[in-house]
């Protein structure tokens, strides 16, 4: 390569680097992807399905399955990240309940990449919403953003991490619906998976443009509903029952 096409390439990256630090992200991501893997498709929507109904009170499962998967903190003190809560729900008039985990939305006009400052929350091609860590300035503009809580700020110094889940201090991280594995090829996410072998099949986990895909046919098939459906944010995960 000349010189005068080094500079040119090399002032590209920056220029990229600066304007959008996301994309650069999302272009090593793909580099890394091994043939036949997944990757940020555009032609793909990720998303899932939670049927309340088979969600049962009091299992934690999917909550300790993304701790283990993401390297967080088994038993999270008030100020630690998580990515998943379950949370309980009762209906005033009619006194009915029912439990439910909540995560990052991945809403598809996302407010937390609206406010964030750097770029570093970003939306993939594939409608999955992630933070480039490098580009995090823990401003924390996209956790007040967010109406369903969904985002943590980490604290604490931390050690012993997971290669494929980088984390760190200072930065402001969320559900990234194993973005690590669908990029491996696989087909289902950690939450998801021990839902299913705990018996329950609450949540299911796909291709929401895929029309003959598992979640595409149980959204057709029952009612369902997106939280905060008033924002118009078309979020990613759908729920039932609630």
């Amino acid at each position: 390569m000349s010189r005068r096409g080094f500079l040119g390439v090399a002032a590209a990256a920056i220029g990229g680097a600066m304007l959008a630090p996301g994309i650069q992200l999302i272009e090593v991501a793909r580099a890394a992807t091994p043939a036949g893997a997944a990757g940020a498709n555009p032609q793909v929507r990720w998303g899932m399905l939670i049927d309340t109904t088979k969600c049962a009170t009091g299992c934690t499962d999917c909550v300790a399955a993304c701790n283990t998967e993401n390297g967080l903190d088994p038993k999270p003190s008030p100020t630690s990240a998580q990515w998943i809560r379950k949370i309980e729900i009762k209906e005033i008039k009619t006194g009915r309940q029912a439990s439910a985990p909540v995560m990052c939305q991945h809403c598809a006009e996302p407010p937390c990449v609206d406010v964030c400052p750097t770029g570093a929350s970003f939306k993939r091609a594939d409608g999955i919403v992630l933070v480039d860590r490098h580009a995090c300035i823990g401003c924390r503009y996209c956790m007040m953003a967010c109406p369903f809580k969904a985002r943590s700020f980490v604290h604490e110094e931390l050690s012993e991490q997971k290669p494929d889940v980088p984390r760190g201090k200072g930065c402001v991280e969320s559900c990234t619906l194993c973005v690590h594995r669908i990029d491996q090829g696989e087909k289902t996410t950690a939450c998801a998976e021990a839902c299913t072998k705990a018996g329950h099949g609450a949540i299911v986990f796909g291709d929401l443009n895929d029309p003959q895909s598992e979640i595409s046919r149980r959204v057709r098939e029952i009612q369902t509903s997106q939280l905060r459906a008033d924002l118009k944010l078309d979020p990613g995960v759908r729920y039932h029952g609630i």
